[in-house]
């Protein structure tokens, strides 16, 4: 009896359980999830996590410290309440500087759910990527289920990514050693 509970034991420890609505958001660098619990630890570590969004007011508990801490990983905070609020738009384009600066890759965005201030970062991210806006809205919705807020998709309409743009070409300079060039070519 004592063998199968031994066995039982390794095999939880090879489990990769992810967090809750886990899910890539581009293949390799940018995922999305719930709150990690200890329970997710083993997965978060098969990513090979070099950061951590947390957009959430409470600090972030002890035991995840530890693990950021045992694996390298940086965590970056951004406080957005949870309620029912307009989320700012300062906040997010400081998180979408994060983001897009690819030596915080791969990297891990969550909230408490990773339903709407997750979805309205991701949504944002979506809209830099030049993704047309009822695609952006749907994949909100998708993850935010049934409780998805009006006021989260009249900031995703709203969130003007031009203001982006500048840390777009200064991170391509700093990483290609060339500047981005206008189109100079003629249509024939």
């Amino acid at each position: 009896m004592s063998l199968v509970l031994d066995l039982e034991e390794d095999c939880d420890d090879h489990i990769l359980l992810p967090p809750t609505n886990f899910y890539a958001v581009e293949h390799n660098c940018i995922y999305r999830s719930g709150f990690p619990q200890p329970t997710n630890f083993s997965f978060l570590n098969s990513l090979n996590l070099r950061s951590i969004i947390y957009l959430c007011p409470e600090p972030y508990p002890k035991a995840n410290v530890e693990f950021l801490r045992i694996n390298n990983i940086n965590l970056f905070q951004f406080r957005i309440d949870g309620t029912k609020e307009v989320i700012s738009s300062d906040i997010i384009t400081e998180a979408l500087r994060v983001i897009i600066d690819v030596r915080n890759h791969p990297v891990l965005i969550h909230c408490k759910r990773g339903k709407h201030r997750t979805g309205c970062l991701v949504g944002c991210l979506r809209k830099l990527q030049k993704w047309c806006l009822s695609d952006v809205v749907e994949e909100y919705k998708h993850f935010a289920g049934i409780k998805w807020r009006e006021t989260d998709v009249k900031f995703l309409e709203s969130f003007d990514v031009s203001r982006l743009y500048h840390c777009l070409e200064d991170y391509f300079n700093q990483y290609n050693d060339f500047s981005i060039k206008p189109n100079t070519c003629k249509e024939s």
